[in-house]
């Protein structure tokens, strides 16, 4: 997922695809620990992914702080 696409997005949309990506992390975990997976780089790419969505969610909380000063 790319910041552009991240930035057109609601708080609220963000939110529910920061849970989808988390959900989606431990199971990529648990299948990974049960039989080895394919491709490892998926992990990887989700764990980036949530970052993503992390550091958006955070960039609007401090900016919505600073317009209330």
């Amino acid at each position: 997922m790319k910041t552009k696409e991240l930035k057109e997005l609601s708080n609220i949309e963000l939110q529910e695809k920061l849970e989808i990506e988390m959900t989606r992390l431990v199971k990529l975990r648990i299948n990974h620990a049960v039989s080895p997976l394919e491709n490892t780089n998926v992990l990887k790419n989700t764990r980036k992914d949530i970052a993503r969505i992390n550091t958006e969610l955070k960039f609007r909380i401090l900016n919505s702080t600073d317009k209330l000063k």
